[in-house]
């Protein structure tokens, strides 16, 4: 390897290690306690967001500071809610849902989430058949004002 190379990787690796997103899991029970069902929960809290490019959102959001999740060791670890954060949810086939986490309801037993901010993108996935939740920050510029 010549000396020529070496910006170049040095480069991709720092890259590589700022952008990398650390997943989290939630157990189902914990997931549950965290989102219990609209009907039977606290009063949702109102936000407002701004996306990458300025625009403000404001919408009503489980009133949570931060998720209780668990890191690949088992560790537990509490991850500070925010608009860039996503969960991922693998059901008993193997197939994957995405929402946002802060637009992620729960009602009686399914789960509805936001799929895209941009789009609007609404799906509803039934609670008992998922098998996986994983939580991640994502990356994108989202975050919340005052």
């Amino acid at each position: 390897m010549t000396l020529k190379y070496l910006p170049l990787i040095i480069i991709t690796a720092l890259t590589l290690s700022i952008t990398s997103c650390t997943t989290y899991y939630i157990p189902i029970d914990s997931f549950k306690q965290q989102l219990p069902s609209l009907e039977k929960s606290a009063p949702l809290r109102k936000v407002t967001a701004v996306d990458p490019y300025g625009a403000k959102s404001t919408y009503s959001i489980y009133p949570i500071d931060s998720v209780r999740c668990v890191d690949k060791n088992g560790k537990w670890f509490l991850l500070k809610n925010s608009p860039a954060l996503e969960i991922r949810f693998t059901d008993i086939n193997n197939k994957r849902t995405t929402f946002y986490f802060d637009h992620v309801y729960v009602i009686r037993d399914s789960i509805t989430g936001l799929q895209s901010h941009i789009l609007g993108f609404k799906k509803t996935i039934p609670l008992n058949t998922v098998k996986t939740i994983e939580i991640q920050d994502g990356g994108k510029r989202f975050k919340y004002v005052d």
